[in-house]
């Protein structure tokens, strides 16, 4: 994303919608509370169809706060903002902006997209729109937007029809880009208990990219996991396994052990079908650990590094997974979105 601008009077030619998401943005990255970040992208979504002199006249009269979603600490950055002086709060954030992770800064500039990301249509926080827009700004190709399936409730997974009527969002808003960017349309689609997709084979198929993923009886037993881990990675519809032993390593959830299951017969499978191991960048899951990335490595296996990303400032946590995929030693051409758009979405359709 476009770092801040400053005169040599230390002031900014960024505007106050501009500023909101940048402080907003940082504050993602940094995985700061969810109910703070949110003031800044509403008081954002508040202004932005407003006049500019409209807001400006609003600024120097102190009336700011008589409009929805913009409290007191919201007004005092649009105010600055309006003044052209960088705020306070940014200036802070701005020292935080530097890579997330060092030692994968190559790989990183050679990632055209992501494959795993969620909007507000399901347990994200922000509109797709916005999602797409983060994702430009970090300089993507494409961005796959994977919301959840059906049976997981609990993140508001979209049925069949909720997806339907997405998949018509996406179109308008690929159609307003105009060829400068590519919204594909995706799942993270849950591997049910015997091996099955939470969606129907019809559904699937009018996606470009699907990553299925186990989301509950994370502790069955290995034998019955290997089993419904393979079965999903075998169908034609999966192209990329999510993060795959679902553990979770810190964080505000808590910790959670990976589940067991024979991975050499895992990653076996993926190298055979051509289903790329996610390399999930979220830093509470490092998933796959350490000597499972090895394993998928020396087994052939494809990957594909996802940020997971619930809020548009976690779009910057590739960091984490190319330095990661640095450190396995991984070809970047095993790394599917490395790829050109194209080269992606055939490889995502050869199977079907």
């Amino acid at each position: 994303m476009e770092g801040k601008k400053l005169t040599q009077n230390g002031e900014s030619d960024r505007g106050p919608v501009a500023t909101l998401r940048r402080i907003a943005f940082l504050m993602e990255r940094q995985r700061e509370e969810s109910r703070r970040i949110e003031a800044f992208r509403k008081a954002a979504r508040t202004i932005l169809p407003l006049p500019e002199e409209d807001v400006r006249r609003r600024a120097e009269a102190g009336t700011l706060t008589e409009l929805p979603g913009i409290g007191p600490s919201t007004a005092a950055v649009i105010t600055d903002a309006c003044h052209g002086v960088v705020p306070e709060r940014l200036v802070a954030l701005e020292k935080t902006a530097g890579p997330l992770a060092t030692g994968g800064e190559d790989l990183r500039a050679r990632l055209r997209g992501d494959l795993h990301s969620h909007s507000d249509w399901s347990d994200g926080g922000s509109p797709l729109e916005e999602m797409a827009m983060t994702a430009m700004e970090l300089g993507h190709d494409y961005l796959v937007l994977t919301d959840h399936s059906p049976r997981l409730r609990v993140a508001n997974g979209l049925s069949a029809e909720r997806l339907t009527r997405q998949l018509g969002v996406v179109d308008a808003v690929n159609e307003h880009l105009d060829g400068r960017f590519t919204l594909l349309k995706g799942i993270e689609v849950d591997i049910l208990d015997d091996g099955s997709l939470d969606q129907t084979p019809e559904m699937l198929g009018q996606l470009d990219v699907r990553v299925a993923s186990v989301h509950s009886k994370l502790k069955m037993d290995p034998e019955p996991m290997t089993r419904r881990m393979v079965g999903a990675v075998r169908n034609p519809h999966t192209n990329v396994l999510g993060h795959c032993t679902g553990r979770l390593v810190t964080g505000n959830r808590g910790v959670r052990p990976q589940s067991r299951f024979d991975a050499k017969a895992v990653f076996t499978a993926c190298a055979e079908e051509g289903v790329a191991v996610e390399i999930n960048s979220r830093p509470e899951r490092r998933d796959p650990p350490t000597k499972l990335l090895q394993l998928a490595r020396d087994l052939g296996c494809v990957f594909s590094i996802d940020s997971d990303a619930h809020a548009p400032g976690q779009l910057d946590m590739l960091d984490y997974g190319a330095a990661r995929a640095t450190e396995a030693g991984i070809d970047p051409d095993r790394i599917v979105n490395t790829w050109p758009r194209d080269r992606l979405l055939a490889w995502a359709s050869a199977r079907l």
